[in-house]
């Protein structure tokens, strides 16, 4: 049974409901989305240097889910997430799946998405890295590309809930791909998912990780918040310890797994709206909201 739920709005009344400066309660404890949306937008006009491009409900209810509701969390995050675009412009520029190096990252699986969630509800992505083709495209390429399928994951209200697991096998990884590594763009990637994107990653796994990739994580481990550190983990070549956080039915057979052999064109075509060739693999349930 799933850690979290979807909550379902529909179904409580919105009377008796009190908007209090840190959140919305009622007096059965259940949140009432329309003031809680309400109360995030009325915050907007005490930040006229942020330029909201989007304040619609859906948009804002996914920096509520990322902050459990806490209004001036959630408020803080929007304005984070706008704040981070507006001083890294250079990363938003043509930010769409078939800008040309986008689309080559997606195509290497920078990142996949497996077609079933964990036994939590929780989205899985997995990131083979020696498929990085570094002298075709940048690290700050394959962050364009993660960045972009973690939009349109979060359009989803259940992702926005459970939250995200990242599996990352660095077997083959070479010391030649570590060197291209910017750290420059090391330090863009942990501020913008950390503090500026309304994504709520419950565990990065790390696995046949060499020492190389365990030292480049000795040196940005300080910028990273202790919330942060504890949802890392180091599993070395032991899967098993892989497999205790995430069950082996939904894994590809390159992590141990009894899924089918990893395929990064089945995430890929479904960014760039191509039909899948096996008719079989979607991602109705991971990307779509079900019909009101």
């Amino acid at each position: 049974m799933a850690e979290y739920c979807e909550y379902d709005w529909n179904r409580h009344a919105q009377d008796n409901t009190i908007v209090t400066p840190t959140k919305t309660r009622s007096l059965n404890g259940i949140q009432d989305k329309t003031a809680i949306i309400k109360a995030v937008r009325n915050l907007i006009s005490t930040r006229p240097d942020i330029v909201f491009s989007r304040t619609d409900d859906n948009f804002i209810l996914r920096f509520l889910h990322a902050r459990k509701s806490n209004i001036p969390d959630s408020f803080d995050l929007m304005v984070n997430y706008y704040s981070y675009r507006q001083r890294n412009k250079q990363l938003f520029e043509n930010f769409v799946a078939h800008d040309l190096g986008i689309q080559q990252a997606l195509r290497d699986g920078f990142p996949g998405v497996l077609p079933e969630r964990d036994r939590k509800g929780r989205c899985v992505l997995v990131i083979f890295t020696a498929n990085w083709d570094h002298c075709a495209y940048s690290l700050e390429v394959i962050y364009r590309s993660l960045l972009l399928s973690l939009e349109k994951l979060t359009e989803k209200p259940r992702n926005q809930v459970n939250g995200f697991v990242v599996v990352v096998d660095w077997s083959e990884f070479s010391l030649r791909q570590s060197s291209n590594m910017n750290p420059r763009v090391l330090k863009l990637m942990i501020e913008g998912l950390q503090d500026c994107f309304p994504a709520r990653f419950k565990g990065i796994h790390f696995i046949n990780q060499p020492w190389y990739v365990e030292a480049a994580l000795t040196v940005i481990r300080p910028f990273l918040k202790d919330k942060t550190k504890d949802k890392i983990f180091l599993h070395g070549n032991n899967l098993s310890t892989l497999h205790d956080y995430v069950a082996k039915d939904i894994l590809p057979a390159e992590l141990g797994g009894e899924a089918p052999s990893y395929n990064p064109l089945l995430w890929a075509n479904e960014m760039l709206e191509i039909p899948n060739m096996d008719g079989k693999t979607t991602f109705d349930d991971i990307c779509y909201p079900s019909p009101e």
